[in-house]
């Protein structure tokens, strides 16, 4: 079975072809960063102009590196949500035109179900059921993976998530957009004795996170003007590290999962790794990253994920296309595989 996916949930063009036999056959991916840096954050009509110009050109250039013609295609896959509707309308009006024109079926999948799929792309061993931390711009979530489509939400972000308040925290300190990736290279000059940043909600039980605070916590550092920028950014990223890194152990014994997997982009950010690898070794379970070209929005997870559900015996429709996205769409309403 050989899936096209098709990934378009916000700024990122993502296309890939996986074949269930042979694995990740191509895959391309088109950043818009330098076209959104200019307005310091995501425009969303400008998102999806970019992602028409680009989708079918990297649809063209995946085919031809894996040496597969459209026809060969047993379906065609596409972020169905959550994202900015009409950067998802474009993907999905692209991927059900071209499965229509094939004679193939097409399957909407939801976008963070790929990102927690995402270490499947490499050989390691992993199975359900395990623990996924679930942390990038839009999302920042604990889930219990029983199995696929078993998702159990069991702690998130009551207010910003964690890379949304990196970006935040990036723009108070002067820095480019994105922020996230230029905090993280700035703190690497910071010293980590020069100021602590509180924990928060670190005093209180439950799994759920809040990041909001921190952003004011910072801004009253800068007013001082006493800290160096790069100290500032240090003591943030140790502290949404060590609020992230608690959080999850505290889910890992409550679920009593015997793996965890972190996925979406800040999974990509060498401290949180770091940190994450010590707090599961000392727990005794194994730790699973996307490879970090993986950990971003891209088209091979969405790719796998729908082989995954395609293989389940996932119903799929055919016919004329019928174009259909979902700005949000809660997690908690996956289910298992609908089989015919």
């Amino acid at each position: 079975m050989i899936v096209l996916g098709i990934e378009t949930s916000c700024d990122e063009t993502g296309v890939a072809l996986i074949d269930a036999d042979r694995g990740l056959l191509a895959h391309r991916l088109y950043s818009q960063t330098d076209l959104h840096a200019v307005y310091g954050g995501v425009v969303p009509e400008l998102a999806s102009r970019d992602h028409i110009q680009r989708l079918l050109p990297l649809v063209s250039a995946v085919l031809d590196e894996a040496g597969v013609d459209g026809h060969d295609l047993d379906a065609v896959v596409y972020t169905g949500g959550p994202g900015l509707l009409g950067a998802l309308l474009t993907g999905a009006s692209v991927a059900r035109s071209l499965a229509w024109g094939w004679g193939i079926p097409a399957l909407a999948v939801h976008h963070l179900e790929g990102h927690l799929l995402a270490p499947f792309l490499e050989d390691t061993g992993l199975d359900f059921p395990f623990l996924v931390l679930q942390v990038s711009g839009g999302h920042t979530q604990l889930i219990h993976a029983r199995a696929l489509g078993d998702y159990d939400l069991i702690g998130e972000s009551i207010d910003d998530a964690a890379g949304e308040a990196f970006d935040k925290t990036a723009k108070l300190l002067g820095l480019g957009y994105p922020g996230g990736p230029a905090l993280a290279r700035l703190a690497e000059q910071g010293r980590s004795d020069a100021l602590r940043l509180p924990r928060p909600m670190l005093d209180r039980p439950g799994l759920d996170m809040s990041f909001s605070g921190l952003k004011t916590a910072v801004l009253t550092a800068l007013k001082k003007q006493v800290y160096r920028p790069e100290d500032v950014a240090r003591a943030f990223e140790e502290a949404v590290t060590d609020t992230l890194v608690e959080k999850t152990r505290r889910g890992l014994e409550q679920t009593e999962a015997p793996a965890l997997v972190v996925a979406g982009g800040v999974a990509a950010n060498t401290t949180l790794r770091a940190g994450l690898k010590a707090m599961a070794q000392r727990q005794g379970v194994p730790v699973y990253f996307p490879r970090p070209e993986f950990c971003t929005d891209n088209g091979a997870m969405i790719a796998l994920a729908g082989l995954r559900r395609l293989q389940a015996g996932q119903v799929t429709e055919t016919g004329a296309p019928v174009v259909a996205a979902r700005a949000r769409w809660p997690l908690a309403e996956l289910a298992p595989p609908a089989v015919a």
